[in-house]
């Protein structure tokens, strides 16, 4: 009898053992899944600096759309896009299936963030008066969730499944540029972005890409807004309205695509651009350090940073340059998005020391100038040696090491990091991991004499962005 019983309790601890597998297997976000179908994905030989792709074309702007099955866009998990919004032009309502940051480049505009569940806070300042004077008269006033403004330099937080739209109130174009981060463990889908739009119907500029383009392989085109698959009875139905007013969302006979006119500015409750300023400004000075978490809600919570302004930033040299950085310590938000933000600015010559970030992937964009940059992979191959121009995108994959050396006119960037809280290590200045390292290491490690070990360790006092030296104003790194 004992070995039938030994043979229950065998089969029993096997069929546990497969079921935890089952489920350790099955309770991985669906992003890691994917990727680990797909190895080797990362594994790059050479990066191209690489402006966009693709245009769609609507009545009041344009959106620029770069490879997203290119190998460096594959290796980070994010889709890139370029927004252009002409004056009174507004960006149609959407949602996408992986959070997004959003940079402003240029312009300014309102927007509305449609958190589901929260109350519509912007009220007429004459609406409770009225009410309580006309005892339930029907007159109609609107109210609606909280506007935000953004200017240029504004960073702007969008999480996965929030329906959001955008307006020009301004006098020039507004441009942004924005990742999706489609490896993201928000996005339930595959490595594909998709927007789902709430009106309008994008399938007209997206026919005429697909003309002049054709179909690329895993894109996902709109056949139009999300309304026009609904039977327009049931439409009708569940928002109480007549077969011709549901006809008309679903957009069908609607050539404007997704970014249309506005014949007159569009009316909205709004605060005073001055007073919102003045609340952003005085929570920016905390950068929300001071915050338990209880104060802000999601309703509540701040989706905006401006990483413009000089007097916020975070790392500063007279002569070379700045960076600012925001990520969950001053824009809480992030730490659901797990993205993060920095925008750097070198001089004329200047050099960023060769780094490499700890714990993330990041995709950096000229905003204005130019300079040389190296990326180099754990082979100690460079896959990346070449000049970045202002409009170009370039990926660098965590851990690659990367050093940048502006031009004659100046460089500018902004980098989106797939990390909340992304690091870096540098391997040249005053925090560095040579500057951590005894000297005895680093001469038997490279083979020199003891004093050239120590002019090594302390040759740069700067930390991160590193002044041009006399012998590098006529000398630039070999492209």
């Amino acid at each position: 009898m004992a070995k039938p019983s030994s043979l229950f309790l065998s089969l029993c601890f096997l069929a546990l053992l497969h079921s935890c597998a089952a489920r350790r297997e099955g309770s991985q976000p669906p992003h890691q899944r994917y990727q680990q179908q797909q190895e080797g994905e990362c594994q790059i030989q050479r990066l191209n600096a690489q402006e966009p792709q693709r245009r769609i074309q609507a009545e009041a702007g344009v959106t620029e759309v770069w490879d997203y099955n290119d190998d460096q866009f594959q290796c980070a998990g994010v889709a890139a896009f370029r927004t252009i919004i002409e004056p009174k032009g507004l960006l149609l309502p959407a949602y996408t299936n992986a959070p997004t940051l959003v940079y402003i480049a240029q312009g300014r505009g309102i927007t509305g963030v449609l958190v589901p569940g929260c109350p519509e806070t912007f009220q007429s300042s004459q609406q409770s008066q009225e009410g309580r004077r006309e005892r339930g008269s029907q007159r109609f006033r609107d109210q609606h969730q909280k506007i935000r403004h953004f200017r240029e330099g504004d960073v702007i937080a969008l999480p996965a499944g929030v329906a959001h739209w955008s307006y020009n109130d301004g006098d020039q174009d507004v441009i942004a540029v924005k990742i999706e981060d489609t490896g993201n463990n928000q996005n339930q889908l595959d490595n594909n972005p998709r927007q789902f739009f709430l009106a309008g119907n994008p399938q007209e500029g997206q026919r005429r890409e697909r003309e002049l383009y054709g179909r690329r392989r895993g894109e996902q085109h709109n056949a139009g807004n999300v309304f026009s698959g609904f039977d327009t009875e049931v439409l009708a139905e569940a928002f109480g309205v007549d077969i011709e007013t549901a006809r008309k969302l679903q957009g069908e006979d609607d050539r404007r695509g997704h970014i249309i006119r506005v014949d007159r500015d569009l009316q909205v409750l709004r605060p005073s651009t001055s007073r919102e300023e003045q609340e952003e400004q005085e929570r920016g000075r905390e950068y929300g350090l001071r915050d338990n978490g209880i104060e802000e809600t999601i309703c509540t919570a701040r989706l905006i940073e401006n990483i413009n302004d000089p007097s916020r930033a975070d790392i500063f040299n007279p002569r070379a340059g700045r960076l600012t950085t925001v990520n969950a310590f001053n824009l809480p938000i992030l730490n659901y998005l797990r993205l993060s933000a920095e925008r750097g600015l070198l001089y004329r010559n200047a050099l960023m020391a060769p780094l490499w970030k700890i714990n993330a992937h990041s995709v950096l964009y000229a905003t204005r100038g130019e300079a040389q940059v190296q990326i180099v992979d754990q082979r100690g191959e460079a896959v990346f040696n070449d000049r970045i121009r202002e409009g170009q995108m370039v990926v660098v994959p965590q851990n690659f090491v990367v050093a940048k050396q502006a031009g004659d006119e100046g460089f500018e960037w902004v980098g989106f990091k797939t990390n909340e809280n992304a690091m870096f290590s540098t391997l040249a200045g005053r925090t560095s991991v040579i500057r951590g390292m005894p000297v005895d290491v680093l001469a038997n490690a490279y083979g020199i004499s003891q004093g050239e070990a120590r002019r090594l360790k302390m040759g740069r006092e700067e930390a991160v962005i590193l002044e041009p030296s006399s012998r590098s104003q006529g000398i630039r790194m070999v492209a």
